[in-house]
């Protein structure tokens, strides 16, 4: 099993539709990834067209346990007198990524676009994100060794 760092390049959204009454939303990100999460920071008056520019780095293991290999990334609308609005979310399915990391070292999605699906299933605006993933290279700790085990003389 390889592990390694997955790094979420977080960049910008752009149509983001919010519930509030007056359609104005300080819009933030909740990254998830295999029950890791990370929050962005708040664009505060930047409405639908918010952008954050920050990275967020997660631990991956491939092939690892479970089938699931995607982040999650849900938009919220922070509110300051109630609860937060859920605007959407996006998936990157990213195993396909990871296999091409452990077999390059490295592997790299470009920043692109998802779309952004609410509640309804209807379209909420797009959010863009690159994914790196680096594979971690662990030192020797006298296991096997390119299929030959090291003596213990």
């Amino acid at each position: 099993m390889a592990i390694g760092t997955l790094e979420v390049k977080l960049a910008n959204a752009k149509g983001l539709r919010g519930a509030d009454f007056l359609g104005r939303i300080d819009p933030y990100v909740l990254i998830q990834y295999k029950g890791q999460e990370h929050k962005s920071s708040v664009a505060k008056n930047e409405g639908g067209s918010p952008v954050w520019n920050e990275k967020f780095t997660f631990r991956a293991e491939y092939p690892g346990s479970g089938d699931n290999f995607k982040i999650i990334l849900r938009i919220m609308d922070h509110d300051t007198f109630s609860a937060d609005d859920f605007i959407g979310q996006a998936s990157i399915y990213v195993k396909d990524l990871l296999a091409l990391g452990v077999e390059n070292g490295v592997s790299e999605l470009w920043p692109q676009k998802y779309r952004v699906v609410g509640d309804d299933l209807n379209y909420n605006g797009e959010i863009q994100v690159g994914v790196t993933f680096t594979q971690k290279v662990t030192e020797y700790d006298g296991e096997e060794l390119g299929g030959w085990k090291q003596s213990e003389y």
